[in-house]
């Protein structure tokens, strides 16, 4: 029963969630503070799909859904799309549906593809009276100003939590026994969408084969 509550996420520590948490803490705090009374009567200061890419840039950093341009791109995309739908059909299930089916295939197009960006623009239609009077103003006050603001936040805070952000990939130090066509190849036939970058991945199993190598090396015990 236990096992259902360990992490799911490869390398997840509980120390790295506790620093998730003051992070996200700290950021949504500063988006807040930074906004406060400082927005047009009315519209609204913070939008929630700021909470879940919160989620994304202080837990998983190294995410390509976490790096800044998804976050400001995807989120002001995906607003944009939603208001679109919504002056064109209304604010009823049909342009909810259409505006975040439409911002996922906007925002890959645009290589911003940003988990939250689909709840702007699902938002931006059932949002209410306030963002339907904002109109082509909400997806940039208040959905493209609290999304640099949290950018912002995470650039600062991981400057002290020992992750990278925005993320670099460290080249691969041991020499792989595939090739980056292997590579291709497999994640081509698994049909899946993983969310690690492809570089990360090439780096991570040269280093599973360092450590494999390494251990064939170590005498065996009796």
């Amino acid at each position: 029963m236990l096992r259902l509550f360990r992490p799911i996420l490869a390398g997840a520590t509980f120390s790295d969630r506790l620093v998730a948490c003051l992070g996200a803490t700290l950021g949504i705090g500063f988006v807040a503070l930074a906004c406060l009374g400082r927005l047009p009567l009315g519209m609204p200061e913070m939008v929630a799909p700021i909470g879940a890419s919160a989620v994304l840039v202080f837990a998983v950093p190294a995410s390509p859904l976490a790096q800044p341009w998804p976050v400001l791109g995807g989120n002001v995309v995906g607003a944009l799309v939603g208001v679109a739908f919504a002056q064109a059909l209304g604010t009823g299930p049909l342009a909810a549906g259409l505006a975040v089916g439409a911002a996922i295939l906007v925002m890959s197009l645009a290589r911003c593809l940003h988990p939250p960006g689909g709840a702007a623009a699902l938002v931006a239609v059932i949002g209410g009276p306030a963002v339907v009077d904002a109109g082509w103003l909400f997806p940039f006050v208040p959905v493209g100003l609290n999304s640099a603001l949290l950018v912002a936040a995470a650039w600062g805070f991981h400057r002290f939590s020992g992750h990278s952000y925005p993320h670099r990939v460290a080249p691969a130090q041991p020499q792989p026994a595939f090739l980056p066509e292997d590579l291709d190849r497999a994640l081509e036939a698994e049909h899946e969408t993983f969310d690690i970058a492809r570089e990360d991945l090439e780096r991570l199993l040269a280093r599973v084969e360092a450590e494999a190598a390494a251990r064939r090396l170590r005498p065996t015990r009796r």
